[in-house]
Formats: structure tokens, sequence, C-alpha cells
């Protein structure tokens, strides 16, 4: 998962960029990177750390030009440690790109021997991004035959594209002298909209909320399989480059991963919350009787609109019982689990008031490994909680994402080879209620009729692209970035700056 934007202006990009990063702060935290153009030469920034710490004065001062892209870093492959894989990627032929990529190719290690053995095109990293780089370069200078470039051959080599590469990928890329690129894959599985300024300056971002905080208005979403080309003056060029292209777009955007605020393919991320919240509540009385229920109280937080919906429907009062820590960073490898208790436990505190003497159900937006929810439960328990039980507004996380959200293997996966009653055990809760995957799809695509469908292989096993089997699960899964920072437990969420905070 990742954020990227890019802009077509008349006036200096820099700022604009920058401001819209911060907007996207939530989506990625390991690197961000700028880069823009004056006349035919780009002039790129980039490293590791958050948006705030990569750019000072000085380095923004070195990012002339009106056009530009940018892209905040969090990394599910490749190495995590290496300033090299931060993005955007550039290469110098044909005619100069600069790209940046959300999302993850499935075919990256056929693509890369390709692009060795057929193409004898280099590539210098473990990132998949920058193979999607050389596979469009490679297709661009097919297309132009040495020529000056031309509309129809984007088009044509984004069509190429499209027919090689596998996975997911919301992309922008910067042609020198000619303009912003920008595509999705053929299923929409990664978000990526468009909007205009006021002043005529064309956007393109991962959610709606970076057009809207930047004085951009949304004009829609980019369509699966379609390449939107922006010329230097403004222009603006679309065309379906896929044979066949549905509208299947990651649910755990929903879930998790997007701001509340932010609008991805017609749906309101915050009205589908609280739309899984009415779903859940179903789930809930058919499990634990209301009137055993206290108290609810969310889980910081993304899960609130959902946990406060079910307060509503439920009739039980809504309470805020956790305080998150905005100011710890990210959790190191530390020696031993009592270390890691501690580390959980400075990210988020219980104010005591709120369950001492309490049956309390809290709510989560999801349970991935379980190591944070059993802390949590712990917590809920040592204020004074008679009864705890735990509902997940999402269903059981079963299965290992393969398309851009870094999610553990399987054996990793508190819910994978286990039943509930099992789950519960393991977090210590009284009570354990999970969302139902047909009703989470139904609650949250009723809000867009036009949607077909969701990638929601992590909760159901469904592999939405079709090429992955359980060789190429485990191969990928090797292949997943560890980063060398984190912990190895599902603390790491409640780190990240929260998309109601960013």
């Amino acid at each position: 998962m990742c954020g990227i934007v890019g802009v077509v202006s008349t006036a200096p990009v820099n700022q604009l960029i920058y401001d819209a990063l911060l907007l996207l702060q939530h989506r990625g935290q390991d690197a961000a990177g700028i880069v823009t153009q004056q006349e035919r030469k780009f002039f790129m920034h980039k490293a590791k750390g958050m948006v705030r710490d990569v750019f000072r004065t000085r380095n923004m001062r070195a990012l002339p030009g009106t056009v530009g892209l940018g892209q905040v870093r969090y990394p599910t492959a490749g190495n995590a440690t290496s300033e090299e894989e931060a993005q955007p990627f550039y290469v110098n032929a044909p005619f100069g790109i600069v790209m940046v990529h959300n999302g993850n190719l499935t075919n990256a290690k056929q693509l890369r021997e390709e692009l060795s053995d057929t193409d004898h095109r280099h590539t210098n990293t473990e990132s998949d991004s920058e193979v999607l780089l050389n596979v469009l370069a490679h297709e661009l200078a097919r297309a132009s035959s040495g020529a000056p470039l031309k509309s129809e051959d984007v088009f044509q080599a984004v069509s190429a594209v499209h027919k090689r590469i596998k996975g997911s990928y919301a992309v922008i890329a910067l042609i020198a002298g000619y303009g912003l690129l920008a595509f999705r894959d053929p299923f929409g599985i990664r978000p990526l909209c468009m909007g205009r300024g006021a002043d005529g300056s064309v956007m393109l971002a991962s959610e709606s909320v970076a057009l809207e905080g930047t004085l951009h208005q949304l004009e829609r979403d980019v369509a699966p399989g379609e390449a939107v080309f922006v010329h230097s003056d403004g222009q603006v060029e679309t065309r379906q480059c896929s044979e066949k292209s549905e509208l299947h777009p990651c649910v755990f955007e929903y879930v998790y991963l997007a701001r509340p605020d932010s609008v991805l393919d017609g749906i309101s991320v915050y009205q589908a919350r609280l739309n899984m919240g009415e779903t859940l509540a179903k789930r809930v009385v058919s499990t634990v009787p209301p009137n055993e229920i206290d108290a609810i109280i969310p889980i910081p937080e993304s899960s609130r609109p959902s946990a406060m919906q079910l307060a509503q429907l439920l009739g039980i009062p809504y309470r805020e019982g956790f305080v998150k820590n905005r100011y710890v960073g990210r959790t190191f490898i530390m020696p031993g689990q009592s270390s890691r208790k501690k580390s959980v436990r400075q990210k988020l505190n219980a104010i005591g008031s709120e369950f001492k003497g309490r049956k309390v159900l809290l709510v989560d937006d999801s349970i991935v490994r379980g190591t944070t929810s059993k802390e949590i439960v712990q917590m809920a328990r040592d204020a004074g909680a008679v009864k705890v039980y735990l509902a997940s507004a999402a269903p059981p996380v079963r299965h290992p994402n393969v398309y851009g959200i870094d999610m553990p293997t399987r054996a990793e996966l508190v819910a994978h080879g286990r039943t509930v009653e099992e789950i519960r055990q393991v977090i210590g809760a009284d009570a354990l209620i999970y969302q139902d995957v047909a009703a989470m799809k139904q609650t949250v695509g009723k809000i867009n009729p036009q949607v077909q469908g969701f990638e929601a292989s992590c909760f159901d096993g469904v592999y939405i692209t079709g090429d992955i089997s359980e060789d190429e699960v485990t191969a990928l899964n090797e292949g997943r970035n560890r980063g060398g920072e984190e912990e190895s437990s599902d603390a790491s969420r409640l780190s990240l700056p929260n998309a109601q905070e960013a």
C-alpha cells in the first residue's frame, strides 16, 4: 500500500505535491519522494522517512517546475532498508521517464527475466516497481519506433503493458517533454482518481482527500484498464487500454487502509464503515444478548464509524475507552515478548472508569495476527472489565494478500486453520464476533451498484487475477518485505498515523 500523486499545472508544483503527500501519509510511512520537471530536466529528492522529515526547505527549493509527481511508500516487496527502492524510479530511455506505483506485481520474477533476456533492460533493485517502469519504457520505445512520441503511441504502450504484467497497479509516470501518464490495472484493485483546480491544474492521486485537501475538484475515478495522458499544456486524453476490464476494488481499502473522508470508486469510505457496523450488529445479537453489554468501545481509530453505528442500532452506550498516543513511532525488534507488550501499551492506554465493573464490547476494524487483540483484551481486563467481548468489523483474515497490502504469511494469521472458537481462546475474549464475508461485500457494494465485485482475497481466498496458485502464494510470501525493523506482531497497525489524524 502506497500513496501516489501527479500534477500538471502552470504554477510551481513542489509545495502542492508535498501537501498532497501529507494527506496521503497514512498510506505509507517508510519513504517519500518527489520529482518535478522544468523544461526537459527532472529534479528529484527521495529518502526514507515521513514526508515532514524527508523534505526540508533546501530540498523544496531544489524542486522547480510546473509538472511533477510523488509517492509515500509502505513496502510490501523488495528491500525496505534500501533508499534506492524509495520512489520515484527513473530511466533515461526512451525520452526519460520517472514513475510512481501503488500495488504489487504477481509475475515480477518472470518479467525480470524477460527484461534481461529478451528486452535487454537492466533492473538494479528488488522492487517490482522498477520492473514495471522498465516494461513501460520498453513498450513506449517499441510503440514510438524512435520517432517523437504521439498520444496513440502512449495508449498502445499501455495496452502492451496490460498484456504483460499481472497483479495490482495504479501508476503515474512523467515522460520528459511530453506530459503525465496515469493508468490502472484491469480490475481496478488499487485506487486512482483525478480532478482539477480552479487554475486549470490537473491532479491524479490515490484518494480523493488528496484532491480536496489541495483545493482540487474531484472529477472521477480512473476506470479499470484506462489510461489518462495529460499533456504538458494541461490537455487531457483518455483511452480504455485493456481488452477486458471489470471494477473489483480492494475491499480492505474500505475496512482499514483509506481515510474515512475519501470517496473511492463512488463509495464513501465513512459510509462503508457505517454499513459494516449495521451488518455486524446482526452478528453480535446472535452471539451476545445486548443486555449483556454495558458499553461499546472502539479500538482506535478506523473502527470508530462501525462501532458508533453498532452502538446506535443496539441501543448501547458508545464510549471512548482507549486513548492512542499519536507520537509513538513504529515498534522495533525487541529481545522478548515482555518488551513487545510494553510497546503496545505505550501506543494505547485504557481509561479505567470506562471499564471498571462493566461488560464491554470492543470493536476493531480487523484482526490479523491477533497478538495486539490479545493484549488489548487483557488491558481491558486489567482496567476492571467484568466481561470483554470482541467484534471485528471485517471477516476473519485467513489468507495472505498478494496485491500490495503488507499481510503476513498464512502461518502468522491467527484465523488461518482455526475456528472462531479457537481464535477466541487464543485472544482471550469472552466472546468473539466476526463480520460475514458476503454481508460485507453486499453492504459496501450497495453504495455504488456499478462496482462489479471486490478483491477480498485475504478474507475469501479468491485471487481475482486468476494467476495465483499455492506455489505462487508461497513464493510471494518469501519475497514479502519484512523491513528488518517492525516487530513480529500486528501492533504496527497501532503505530500508523491514523487516517483521521493524517
